[in-house]
């Protein structure tokens, strides 16, 4: 007895009334995870990725689509009311294949060559600079080896007075065509031809001075404008200052990442500075005026008496431009931490001490407080007796 089919829209787990979109996303998932070559010796996996495929075979194309939600599983195998005999393997799977398994099977259809003017690749590098640079922006130069058209064959990589030939592999298409064997049949895949690697043209004879490539490289100085409050790991681009383009497309691009050296006071939150700044106890006792640092140099601040330590205040407008608008500033906030004194003279530790007694209740005499004791006490009330 044959095994009974499961229905199509359970195989791939959509409902009756899903869009193509939803089918299709749905068999990339079962696809990939059940596809053989990613379970290898797996009978059950590759039942159930033939069963899939199956399932989207018919549901993603609208007439099959229609034949099934009609009348099932029998419009395909020849039963009453059905139009019989369709043939997976006959199926267009084609673009199906090379769609939804590209990115397993390196690229499956891929798109046709483009041999028109292309805009050259863009090129990295990183500058590294100071906190206050990156705060307040600064201009830096840097060196690089660009290529340029060399002048002798005028990038076309030909000794001068000769001219690249059409290449025979691809017949100047700069394409071709790959047949394989799949799962789903032969499929084709076009790919940049090995021979011309996709310009259509051989060299025969090079440019003595560019080798064939058509550029000469050269060590270049570039200024770079580094904008007023840049934050470490952004990058600055340059217009035109990358790869030379293809077939007389624009350059590429310049990108510059920033890197942002640490400072040893201030660190950085988005727009706004954090710090820390010592206060003596005295101060944070009685009041008083310190002096801050920030980026714009010192600054004065009074401090309330009864300042507790770890206090944050803050210093607005002290903080970081804005990239948009650099005359927008973040705040800058200050935690202050009185600081306990490790060396005191006698004098000091005298005065102290008489702080402290004071502060407690205790009598002072001579500099010298005495607590009384219980016997004290009881000795106290029976004199009173």
């Amino acid at each position: 007895m044959a095994e009974q089919k499961r229905d199509y829209y359970e195989v791939l787990g959509v409902d009756k009334n899903a869009d193509d979109a939803a089918i299709k996303k749905a068999y990339r998932q079962l696809a990939k995870k059940y596809h053989p070559d990613m379970n290898p010796g797996d009978t059950e996996a590759e039942k159930k990725f033939k069963e899939a495929s199956e399932a989207y075979a018919v549901l993603s194309d609208p007439e099959k689509k229609r034949q099934y939600d009609q009348f099932g599983h029998a419009a395909f195998d020849g039963g009453a009311g059905g139009f019989g005999g369709f043939d997976f393997n006959s199926a267009d799977m084609g673009d199906i294949f090379g769609d939804i398994f590209g990115d397993l099977f390196g690229g499956g259809r891929s798109r046709r060559a483009n041999n028109g003017p292309m805009q050259g690749a863009n090129i990295r590098t990183q500058i590294r600079i100071t906190f206050e640079e990156a705060v307040f922006g600064c201009d830096k130069e840097i060196e690089l080896n660009l290529k340029d058209e060399c002048s002798k064959c005028h990038g076309t990589g030909a000794k001068p007075g000769t001219s690249p030939v059409t290449c025979s592999k691809c017949g100047g298409k700069g394409q071709v065509v790959y047949t394989q064997q799949s799962l789903f049949g032969m499929v084709q895949n076009v790919r940049p031809c090995p021979d011309c690697n996709g310009t259509g043209k051989i060299i025969k004879e090079k440019c003595p001075d560019c080798y064939g490539s058509g550029f000469i490289s050269s060590r270049k100085k570039i200024a770079v404008t580094v904008p007023a409050g840049i934050d470490n790991g952004q990058s600055i681009r340059i217009r035109g200052k990358g790869e030379p383009g293809v077939n007389g497309g624009p350059r590429g691009d310049l990108l510059v990442e920033v890197a942002v050296s640490r400072h040893p006071i201030f660190q950085r939150q988005d727009m706004n500075i954090y710090s820390t700044a010592p206060i003596s106890f005295a101060t944070a006792a009685l009041g008083g005026t310190v002096r801050i640092k920030t980026v714009d140099g010192e600054v004065e601040y009074d401090v309330k008496a009864g300042t507790q330590t770890d206090t944050r205040i803050r210093l607005k407008g002290k903080g970081v431009p804005s990239l948009r608008n650099k005359n927008t500033r973040g705040d800058h906030y200050v935690t202050l931490v009185v600081q306990v004194p490790t060396d005191l003279s006698r004098e000091a530790k005298d005065a102290l001490k008489t702080y402290d007694d004071i502060c407690c209740g205790r009598a002072v005499s001579g500099g010298k407080g005495k607590k009384k004791g219980f016997m004290d006490k009881v000795k106290e009330a029976l004199e009173d007796d």
